[in-house]
């Protein structure tokens, strides 16, 4: 069991709703859609395409409480959430596991990426026509594609939400997504000043361990 103060941190990463204001809604009835089939595989391309990614993100979970801080993602497989100061937080992949550092009450915790329904986003060549299902959305600008492991529902079920942008890789813009762990707990964070396929070191995932000196991966 996570200890408690890890608990609310480990619902915003599996149980992350994250969405670009504005952005248009999946809707609960058939909406229209062009070219679904299209869609999904231009998602596809766009995942395969991004090699890496730097965006602000504002995080809001269910009871309102909000932090900040800056989203790092390079393929395969590696992400870092580095919120802000006053938080003593961090959240890195390295590509195998996710990682939660508590620096406040020197805590870590671990579970692999494949348990966690980032690893749709982290996992390029994941086979989104297996996996994946469009969702109708209220904007022909907006695609939606849900995933998840009808297998292993406790991996949960993650959404992600692009914009058509001719600029961005694949001709999508990854605004955020949404999604449920096994307990439907569920976040928001808010994507902002996306900059995709800029260079991006390895050692930017490394983290400090609070419980021995030195840089850990």
């Amino acid at each position: 069991m996570l200890i408690s103060r890890f608990k609310p941190i480990a619902a915003m990463l599996l149980a992350t709703s994250i969405v670009a204001a504005p952005i248009a809604t999946p809707t609960a009835a058939i909406g229209q859609q062009a070219n679904p089939g299209g869609d999904l595989a231009q998602v596809s391309r766009h995942l395969k395409a991004m090699q890496s990614l730097r965006a602000s993100f504002t995080q809001t979970d269910r009871s309102g409480q909000t932090l900040t801080g800056t989203l790092t993602l390079k393929q395969p497989g590696k992400i870092r959430f580095e919120y802000q100061k006053d938080a003593q937080l961090l959240i890195v992949s390295d590509g195998r596991a996710l990682t939660m550092i508590d620096y406040q009450v020197k805590q870590v915790q671990r579970w692999p990426i494949r348990n966690s329904p980032l690893g749709a986003l982290l996992d390029p060549n994941r086979d989104l026509t297996v996996y994946g299902t469009l969702l109708p959305t209220n904007d022909p600008d907006v695609v939606s594609v849900e995933v998840r492991d009808p297998k292993r529902p406790e991996y949960g079920v993650i959404t992600l939400i692009f914009t058509r942008s001719a600029a961005a890789p694949g001709g999508l813009s990854l605004v955020g997504w949404v999604a449920l762990d096994s307990q439907n707990k569920r976040t928001t964070i808010r994507l902002s000043g996306q900059q995709y396929n800029v260079a991006v070191a390895d050692n930017a995932f490394a983290w400090t361990d609070p419980r021995a000196k030195g840089p850990r991966r």
